[in-house]
């Protein structure tokens, strides 16, 4: 068996700065440490700081008056940091810039009277957040179909927003059905979904025809990983979508001689080397690296927990 390992692949420079805030917000305050949500979505990340006693929670009344928050990379809403406020609780906010950026965008729309279309998916913890900051102004769509539904007043100022880990195929044709309904529609300065999403499916769109199956390295809830096996599903690919080396399954390999191996933004190498292992120790497999694009982003630490570390000093 030959193994085609993708490059990039696995932790963004957001995903590295919120588990970089987490191991810090540790060190410093002890394991009395509670998360507002998952830190990012993937769940050997999530038990690894269970086990060192982080608290996960889905609902700030389950935090002690007084208590150490941290936001996720996902972000969250306006309405939620007014009731951290309320509760006392000392804030650091873990968000991704890239998911500030869409942030901030919502509210210039906003103020400038515009009716607002986030193309995203229904119930993610990035989409909650960014409809909170607008909530009034904001349609969600995900479909070109649900662009068909959209009704807005003549003469309606129109702008769009996007989900950071949407599929870019999926995003553009969403878009071309909003600038066929509204010709005038403005968007973004820059486009909403982030270098690392569009560098891994990018990676994946040209390495998938090289390879017999694909192994997606990210948990089922997240986001970006589960587009990076739609890709490569959509190419006629075997796709598999798993947490590690514990879930492959031999029969995906028969007759298989090359195995794409990739990660979504939030799945950390050390699940990648277990999978390429395991391949190694049954298989025999030999592993070539595909670079596809350089990736060198950085994310500054928050100034709340920047402040932590120089009281320190």
């Amino acid at each position: 068996m030959k193994i085609l390992l993708a490059n990039p692949r696995g932790f963004c420079a957001g995903v590295n700065m919120a588990i970089e805030c987490l191991d810090e917000a540790l060190r410093i305050c002890g394991p009395e440490i509670y998360v507002y949500h998952e830190i990012v979505h993937n769940k050997y990340v999530v038990e690894n700081f269970t086990a060192q006693g982080v608290t996960f929670v889905n609902d700030l009344d389950e935090v002690p008056h007084g208590a150490f928050l941290l936001y996720s990379a996902h972000g969250v809403s306006p309405e939620l940091r007014e009731h951290a406020a309320s509760r006392n609780l000392r804030t650091i906010d873990a968000t991704c810039p890239l998911v500030t950026k869409v942030h901030l965008e919502a509210v210039r729309f906003a103020k400038q009277h515009y009716n607002i279309v986030l193309i995203g998916h229904e119930g993610h913890d990035e989409v909650i957040g960014t409809m909170g900051e607008a909530p009034e102004s904001i349609t969600l769509v995900e479909t070109a179909e649900d662009v068909d539904q959209l009704e807005f007043p003549p003469g309606s100022k129109i702008a769009y927003l996007t989900q950071t880990t949407l599929s870019v195929s999926e995003a553009n044709t969403v878009i071309e059905r909003l600038r066929e309904r509204f010709p005038h529609i403005e968007s973004p300065p820059k486009e909403d979904i982030c270098y690392a999403t569009t560098n891994r499916q990018e990676a994946v769109s040209t390495l998938a025809p090289q390879t017999d199956v694909v192994l997606v390295l990210g948990s089922q809830n997240s986001s970006n990983s589960k587009r990076l096996a739609e890709i490569a599903a959509g190419m006629g690919k075997p796709s598999h979508l798993i947490d590690g080396a514990k879930e492959i399954d031999p029969s995906w390999f028969t007759g298989s001689e090359t195995v794409l191996i990739t990660a979504g933004a939030s799945a950390p190498e050390v699940v990648v080397e277990q999978c390429i292992d395991r391949l190694v120790a049954d298989y025999d497999a030999t592993v070539e690296v595909m670079t596809i694009r350089e990736e060198n982003v950085q994310f500054q630490l928050p100034k709340e927990l920047r402040v932590l570390q120089a009281a320190e000093r």
